[in-house]
């Protein structure tokens, strides 16, 4: 069996596609470039959803992480806050890989033909760190200090730079609804040149939202060496051939750390394994090294 064979991605891609539309299935919003307002609204999906896009049934994380910051309703952010620790300590980063709809577009992107793929450049492991501060100062800190004369903070990060929430939300309410193409300034073509910035940056280099930019995958990295869903690598059982690193897109060497913070749960790591010494999910840790008997040692 092949390579391209063992790393077809097509399975998870349907998944990651069905997830999208289950979560995107108020088809009437995009027949009336309406919102849709009903009680499913005021629960979470794991990935990285808009709230406004006319489909959305649910409600962004980190977008309800700035709006209950912002007003101080202290017990949304409760739910909020107990809803994102819940989901990265059961799968971490395994919702990137598989249930984000911009994960999706991102992946498709990247299959597009380019002269040369960037794997990686100098200055790309600091870089990845600029997840973490735009969480930290866009999703918590201007919301909660930058208020307005009635102490209501702003959604930051989705106002400004989530480019999700133009492609999601902003372009098809502003095609749909006319009052909204009224209200099209500055700040909707700042956002749209960011959003053709990701796209162009998807086709040479794989996920660079995710690696770079998202803070929801800066949230659910921080659990992904503790989560219960993992990957494990049989030490005894690995041939150190390098085919799970040199396979993995997010530049995660799986025998180094198998949980490594970057990784998004692709499984692209196991298919290729020649001895089959990867495995995830949520079995107990396997023993990788068994003790000798001094019995055994002596027969040696």
């Amino acid at each position: 069996m092949d390579n391209k064979k063992k790393t077809n991605e097509w399975g998870r891609h349907i998944i990651q596609i069905l997830w999208a539309f289950l979560t995107n299935s108020y088809l009437v919003g995009f027949a009336k470039g309406k919102i849709y307002e009903g009680k499913l609204k005021n629960l979470c999906v794991p990935g990285l959803n808009c709230y406004s896009c006319p489909g959305a049934l649910g409600s962004c994380p980190i977008g309800a992480m700035q709006a209950v910051i912002g007003s101080w309703n202290f017990r949304m952010a409760f739910y909020v806050a107990g809803f994102l620790v819940f989901v990265g300590a059961l799968m971490g980063r395994f919702v990137c890989g598989w249930l984000c709809p911009f994960g999706l577009i991102q992946d498709l992107l990247h299959k597009i033909p380019f002269v040369k793929k960037i794997n990686t450049f100098r200055g790309d492991r600091l870089l990845r760190k600029l997840k973490y501060v735009i969480f930290l100062v866009f999703v918590i800190l201007l919301p909660m200090f930058v208020v307005d004369m009635l102490g209501q903070g702003a959604p930051y990060f989705c106002k400004l730079i989530c480019p999700a929430g133009t492609l999601e939300g902003g372009i098809p309410l502003v095609l749909l609804n006319s009052a909204m193409r009224a209200t099209v300034g500055w700040l909707y073509t700042w956002k749209n040149v960011l959003l053709v910035m990701i796209i162009v940056l998807s086709i040479m280099i794989y996920r660079p939202f995710c690696k770079y930019i998202c803070p929801l995958g800066a949230v659910y990295s921080v659990f992904n060496p503790i989560a219960v869903f993992r990957y494990r690598v049989d030490r005894e059982s690995c041939v150190h051939c390098g085919a799970c690193a040199k396979v993995c897109k997010m530049q995660v060497d799986p025998v180094k750390n198998p949980n490594d913070p970057e990784c998004i749960r692709c499984g692209n790591c196991k298919k290729v394994c020649p001895a089959a010494a990867i495995n995830l999910g949520f079995e107990k840790k396997k023993q990788c090294f068994k003790e000798r008997k001094p019995s055994e040692e002596k027969m040696t």
